[in-house]
């Protein structure tokens, strides 16, 4: 009995460390801010929402994404078809339903992609410096002199279409992003005091990049990779409006918006509801991230 009080005493105690570390009173810090920003919140419940959609949302579809059906063809909103049947008789619902999974896999994969590279290469040339610093950001600035969807596009011209290369072609043109702004904080980060006790220490530089380093520049990461999840999207959608991404007969939004292209006047929702679905995907993104900008800056009271 004394064993599992002392066991209990000693689990309180942790408990309480841990409610009073900094980390956790940085942690509380950050979400009574996020909280204060309304449309940051609505961002994130669009994300939840998006989310739970994607994962079980194509578990209680009544109709499958390519179920062609040329006797209701073209039909409007109804009770049994509640966003209408395309040209080929499929309906619209299920396939906005399934088309969710391939917006955010194509968002989520091209930014962890660009991303971990950008980080990488940002890292290495600001905390390097000199030569290396040069090369890389010139290489970078080439990058960046290009407009997002063209680089993307001229780099799935190259690769063939697909929705692979798509998020091949999103990450590439996300890196210097990344790039940029990692790169600046690790100029920043090694300069200071602590960092150049660690080095006197004797600590190496995988340690003092990897302890150091990079926990101070997670912030303007996070905050980033947001934002990119919202270009990614917007990106991969005008690549498939194209006909460069996501090939027939896949649901993703950008390609049924394509599909929909000749149906504006007689049968405008066709294209209507999957712009639609683009539209809130991108914008609970941009709230989201605007929201995370803002409650992590240290300026904001």
């Amino acid at each position: 009995m004394a064993n599992q009080d002392e066991k209990l005493v000693k689990s309180e105690a942790s408990f309480m460390r841990l409610r009073t570390s900094p980390k956790m009173r940085s942690l509380k810090g950050f979400y009574r801010k996020l909280k204060r920003n309304r449309a940051a919140l609505v961002g994130g419940y669009l994300i939840i929402l998006l989310m739970i959609i994607a994962t079980i949302g194509p578990f209680f579809l009544s109709h499958g994404i390519n179920d062609v059906d040329y006797t209701v063809r073209l039909q409007p909103p109804s009770s049994e078809f509640w966003l209408g049947t395309d040209h080929n008789g499929r309906d619209i619902f299920s396939r906005i339903i399934y088309g969710a999974q391939i917006t955010l896999i194509v968002g989520f994969l091209s930014v962890i992609f660009g991303g971990v590279a950008g980080v990488v290469i940002g890292i290495v040339s600001g905390y390097y410096g000199g030569k290396i610093d040069a090369v890389i950001m010139r290489i970078m600035d080439v990058l960046l002199a290009f407009p997002g969807i063209l680089l993307a596009l001229a780099i799935v011209s190259i690769l063939g279409p697909s929705i692979i290369n798509v998020i091949y072609a999103v990450a590439i043109y996300s890196v210097p992003s990344f790039a940029r702004i990692v790169r600046g904080s690790t100029l920043a980060t090694k300069e200071l005091e602590y960092v150049d006790a660690s080095r006197a220490l004797g600590a190496s530089d995988f340690r003092l990049i990897f302890k150091h380093i990079l926990p101070n520049v997670t912030s303007p990461l996070i905050v980033q990779a947001t934002l990119s999840i919202a270009t990614a999207i917007l990106t991969a959608s005008g690549l498939s409006f194209l006909g460069l991404g996501a090939q027939p007969p896949s649901p993703e939004w950008g390609a049924m918006l394509n599909d929909g292209r000749g149906y504006m006047y007689d049968s405008g929702y066709i294209a209507l509801f999957p712009g639609l679905a683009i539209v809130l995907a991108v914008l609970a993104f941009n709230l989201f991230g605007d929201g995370i900008r803002d409650a992590l800056d240290p300026k904001t009271k």
